[in-house]
């Protein structure tokens, strides 16, 4: 049975046989075939000519598969790429493997591919390396990709994902609107039916963070993903015994996002975002960030959010707009499983 009769996955796609070359061949290779990959050896051989590189490796089980802004296959290389980025890497190479479900349609199959590979090309990365496998219906919930990452530092990048240099008086500066993915999400697995549109921020960051680390130096970034910015900025305290302070009136929430989180009782800034940085650096330097956030697409929306201070030392805490505050926590649980 050829790939194109079989219309859904077959146990014997995964059986290292004819019809798992014919899944290879007809669909990966025809999406994400190039010099490397085509070679099909079981270990890549790649180039790197920096002396220190980045490496991660991510797992995607998102549900549902597809949603508003994009689907697993672009999140997949987004999720990837961005880790690479905000840890002052070059992305370069990546690897993506597939654990399909018995009977899933090789059509939306197909359609995640294609979106995987645009995104793949759009970030300038190579998929160089992967895997299929195929368990028996009930196993597996559709399909779960996992990629691993591969970048190249710039001297002076290695420890800008550590925040090792933070001092008071910092400015904490994000590139858009919080909250956009995990409302999304939420809104198409549990057809609530709003009436205002969200759409996942899934974005692959790697060329606007590119062009920030060419003209100014920043001393932490991270992309505030599961958790959303309340647990990344958790985690920063943590690391520096210093407190922050964040502005409400200055955090960018989209009204469909806020409308959404009001009624679910969500706060925004624990909500899982997919195209969005965190950015710490020395005021001084604060507009000329911004100037080339705003530039580019994926910044348009940039703001100064906070700062870093010496007072509450370790603890994130929020000023509304009436003048009080309120210690803003990490997300504690699963607000939403199977968000990335």
């Amino acid at each position: 049975m050829t790939l194109l009769k079989a219309g859904n996955i077959l146990l014997g796609h995964g059986s290292g046989g004819k019809m798992m070359h014919e899944l290879i061949e007809g669909l990966f290779l025809k999406h994400f075939g190039n010099r490397i990959l085509n070679e099909q050896t079981d270990a890549a051989i790649l180039t790197v000519e920096s002396q220190e590189i980045a490496f991660t490796t991510d797992s995607f089980v998102i549900d549902p598969l597809f949603f508003p802004g994009g689907n697993i296959g672009k999140l997949s290389v987004c999720g990837t790429v961005n880790d690479l980025a905000v840890s002052g890497a070059e992305p370069l190479y990546i690897s993506v493997s597939f654990i399909i479900e018995e009977g899933f349609s090789i059509h939306d199959l197909e359609i995640i591919v294609e979106s995987l590979a645009a995104e793949a090309r759009k970030a300038g990365v190579l998929i160089v390396t992967g895997d299929t496998k195929v368990v028996n219906k009930g196993k597996c919930d559709k399909l779960f990709i996992n990629t691993a990452g591969i970048g190249q530092l710039k001297t002076g990048h290695s420890l800008v994902g550590k925040g090792v240099d933070i001092v008071a008086g910092d400015v904490i500066i994000i590139n858009g609107t919080i909250g956009d993915h995990g409302m999304a999400v939420m809104n198409a697995r549990e057809s609530f039916n709003f009436k205002t549109k969200v759409e996942s921020d899934c974005a692959s960051l790697n060329h606007l963070i590119r062009e920030m680390l060419e003209i100014a130096p920043v001393k932490f970034m991270r992309d505030p993903t599961r958790g959303g910015v309340a647990t990344v900025l958790n985690e920063l305290v943590g690391k520096t015994k210093l407190g922050i302070e964040i502005d409400e009136a200055s955090l960018p929430v989209s009204s469909g996002v806020k409308a959404m989180c009001e009624l679910l009782g969500f706060d925004p800034l624990q909500v899982a975002n997919e195209g969005k940085v965190l950015i710490v650096a020395d005021k001084q330097y604060t507009e000329l960030i911004l100037g080339v956030l705003q530039k580019n697409e994926f910044g348009k929306n940039s703001a100064i959010i906070g700062r870093v201070v010496n007072e509450h030392p370790g603890r994130v805490v929020l000023k509304n707009e009436t003048g009080g505050r309120r210690i803003v926590d990490s997300l504690s649980g699963d607000q939403l499983p199977r968000i990335c």
